[in-house]
């Protein structure tokens, strides 16, 4: 009787293991635009089309240049993909300010948010930046990278067509 209820314990295990689904979806977070007004992320749309979501400070070298290779090659992007690149500032509180102002010197044609409180940062376990994740059309996180090396965009442009 013992082996039987250890077996039907484990097989339902495995079942449920099994049955789970690994794909993670984008959690539900509120963020702040650069005007200041919350948006939950479950507003980010895109059509069916992807979406990529690359974290980044105002602070951060790497993630300027990043974002400046993605801006270089965005407009290219959206015409053969209709990608849509959201960068989210994860700046705190006391440099929050300066986001906009220096994302607007930048001219990044993307939107661009602030996790000033670090909540979306921390529900998608984002320890270094720059982190770059590519959501498939039913928000699911289908390939994500941390740092940034030139020539990186391309490895992110190729797994934008794959979708």
């Amino acid at each position: 009787m013992k082996k039987l209820l250890i077996v039907t314990i484990l097989l339902f295990t495995n079942t449920y293991c099994i049955s789970q689904n690994t794909t993670k979806l984008l959690p539900s977070i509120n963020i702040k635009s650069l005007e200041g007004k919350t948006l939950n992320t479950n507003e980010f749309e895109n059509k069916g089309k992807p979406i990529v979501i690359t974290f980044w400070a105002t602070w951060c070298k790497p993630c300027t240049k990043e974002l400046n290779a993605i801006s270089d090659v965005y407009e290219d992007w959206q015409k053969e993909t209709n990608v849509k690149v959201i960068a989210i500032s994860i700046d705190d509180a006391r440099n929050s300010a300066k986001v906009a102002p220096y994302a607007n010197g930048k001219d990044w044609p993307f939107e661009i948010y602030i996790d000033a409180n670090s909540d979306l940062k921390r529900a998608l376990n984002v320890n270094s930046i720059p982190h770059t994740f590519l959501l498939n059309a039913k928000k699911e996180i289908v390939w994500q990278h941390t740092s940034y090396l030139d020539g990186d965009e391309d490895e992110l442009y190729e797994e934008i067509l794959k979708l």
